[in-house]
């Protein structure tokens, strides 16, 4: 049956899952739903409480420690702590993650340096743990520590805790779904963001039957953004480029590239995995042409904001279904969300900017996820 599309006006009621940021040290921090802030001095000192008797501390060390590994001793002494440490490089900083085995309690710490304009740099510390006794609690210490962005140059950089799991491996130059374009793509990022992925869909699935299940949701959206930003960088310019052909100084020439960058998602081969995240990575669905609505959207997004296209994603549970947004002008179908009234792109069905079916059209299904 032939699908009626309509021109609509959103205008919803909004669920926001708010981040950390630090305006002393410039680091942000994107906890799992349910962690409060219960003490601290407010600069360099954060201690949070979450679910299950997980806890969160993060002490900022500015000029007290020549290294990272020096930070590390001394944190061990000082905790009793007799775990193991591993020292890896995070996106040019010194870093380790540290397992953390200390008293009745267990779980896993990072310590990444900070952002410094000269001198000895400033280092983070952070420690995820809870009960020993309690079990099944890593992937909330791998999330909390996945969510730390030491600086602006890592919000749109993988995690540390992903990055030191996974070493993303050299480049290679890799055909993209777009017919006579590639990229260089890293040639283990597909499987690292798959994982990635997988973990943060199963934290999600904790929150199902809680009261902050649309909170989560937005934060698994936010969480998966940032990860996967700078494994397609190369493969979102290169098409953004070709569609382009390098010019985008007026609206007009904007909205055509996101009309060609909708009509690229709009050609994938629908896929689904209901036994998981149901969620294809945006490595492989940019360079194999496939995925279901949330990975078309966000890669959509993507690929506006390499444009610099202000884009965002809309979901829905209710429909099972996501679908595009852009800071457009235009008619069509338009969604309120923080302040901005989006155009809705269907990622899906062959159809222009702003035209969405008639049954996915009821305003209180729908959640506004954005990431920047």
């Amino acid at each position: 049956m032939k699908l009626r599309f309509l021109l609509l006006f959103f205008v919803p009621v909004l669920a926001l899952a708010e981040s950390f940021s630090s305006p002393t040290w410039g680091f942000k921090l994107d906890l799992p739903e349910g962690y409060d802030y219960v003490k601290g001095d407010g600069k360099s000192q954060f201690s949070f409480d979450g679910p299950a008797g997980l806890c969160f501390d993060i002490v900022v060390y500015d000029g007290v420690y020549g290294s990272v590994n020096d930070l590390v001793v001394d944190a061990n002494r000082k905790l009793g702590n007799r775990g193991e440490v591993d020292f890896f490089n995070y996106h040019g900083k010194q870093a380790a993650v540290i397992e953390l085995s200390f008293a009745d309690s267990a779980g896993y710490a990072l310590c990444v340096e900070l952002a410094a304009e000269g001198g000895r740099p400033p280092m983070l510390l952070a420690l995820s743990y809870s009960p020993a006794s309690e079990k099944g609690l890593d992937i909330f210490h791998f999330s909390a520590l996945d969510s730390i962005i030491p600086s602006a140059a890592e919000q749109r950089y993988p995690g540390p805790i992903m990055e030191y799991s996974y070493p993303r491996g050299e480049k290679k130059q890799t055909a993209l779904a777009a017919k006579g374009v590639a990229a260089m793509v890293r040639e283990k990022d597909a499987e690292a963001s798959q994982d990635f992925i997988e973990r943060e869909y199963q934290v999600l699935v904790s929150y199902v039957q809680t009261d902050m299940w649309r909170e989560a949701w937005i934060r698994y959206y936010r969480m998966v953004y940032r990860d996967s930003c700078d494994r397609i960088s190369d493969a979102a310019e290169a098409l953004v480029k070709n569609w382009s052909g390098g010019s985008l100084n007026n609206d007009e020439a904007k909205i055509a590239l996101a009309k060609k960058a909708l009509a690229f998602v709009q050609g994938f081969k629908y896929e689904r995995h209901p036994e998981g995240s149901d969620f294809v990575n945006l490595v492989t669905a940019i360079t194999e042409g496939r995925g279901d609505c949330d990975s078309r959207a966000m890669l959509w997004a993507i690929l506006l904001a390499n444009a610099d296209i202000r884009a965002a994603i809309m979901v829905s549970q209710q429909h099972s279904h996501a679908m595009g947004l852009a800071d457009l002008p235009g008619v069509g179908a338009r969604f309120d969300a923080y302040g901005t009234r989006w155009l809705v792109a269907e990622t899906t069905d062959s159809v222009d900017i702003g035209l969405i079916a008639q049954d996915v059209s009821n305003i209180e299904a729908w959640l506004g996820v954005v990431f920047e």
